[in-house]
């Protein structure tokens, strides 16, 4: 049953991939997210599938040519068909992704909710949508701080494109929240924790 979803999951995304080869990646990679695996990483995806080595999966993630923000839509749509509901909420809050070195997009020491300290780590502006029928995320924005915004070649290093310009996480958050009203998400509540809630602007807007 959960295979069968899947696949149709997968047909209705399939066309936002250039080539055949990420097309059918794309499918195993999503098949060992939702697996049972103990740790999900591209070695552990890739052994799943077959393959000999993380390439593969880290070159779909990386250089492979898709639609992202088409997929996106996509997922989104799909969640508000199984679960959209009138008394729906959507729900803001961010994540941190520890790494090392400096050449991630966006990464620098800053505070992690994750690891409750600050870190060298990536953070993710994410907007969630949950109903009586279940629950899933539906947008994200990776947060580039102004470090990096203020050095385009360190942006074009880690392929962040020209036009990305500094974004507080609560105008991220607009963002995410305006694409949901323009693509007709039914929901009766927004949430979001003290960052959020902190910024007047925020508020502003979504009276």
């Amino acid at each position: 049953m959960v295979m069968a979803e899947l696949d149709r999951l997968h047909e209705r995304i399939v066309d936002r991939f250039v080539r055949s080869e990420p097309r059918a990646r794309v499918r195993e990679y999503v098949s060992g997210l939702v697996a049972g695996l103990e740790r999900k990483n591209g070695w552990t995806l890739a052994e799943r599938a077959g393959e000999v080595s993380p390439d593969g999966m880290q070159r779909l993630l990386r250089r492979a040519d898709w639609d992202v923000d088409g997929v996106r839509d996509d997922v989104r749509d799909y969640v508000i068909e199984h679960l959209g509901d009138r008394q729906g909420v959507l729900i803001g809050d961010e994540t941190g992704f520890i790494k090392k070195g400096r050449r991630s997009a966006g990464v620098q020491r800053q505070y992690s909710g994750t690891a409750g300290r600050t870190e060298n780590c990536q953070i993710g502006t994410f907007l969630a949508y949950a109903s009586k029928h279940g629950h899933a995320l539906i947008d994200r924005e990776l947060y580039v701080p102004e470090s990096w915004t203020t050095d385009r070649d360190r942006c074009r290093a880690a392929d962040i494109p020209d036009e990305v310009e500094f974004a507080t996480k609560p105008r991220q958050m607009i963002a995410m929240l305006a694409r949901a009203l323009d693509a007709g998400v039914p929901f009766a509540w927004f949430t979001a924790d003290e960052v959020y809630g902190q910024a007047g602007y925020l508020r502003d807007w979504l009276e």
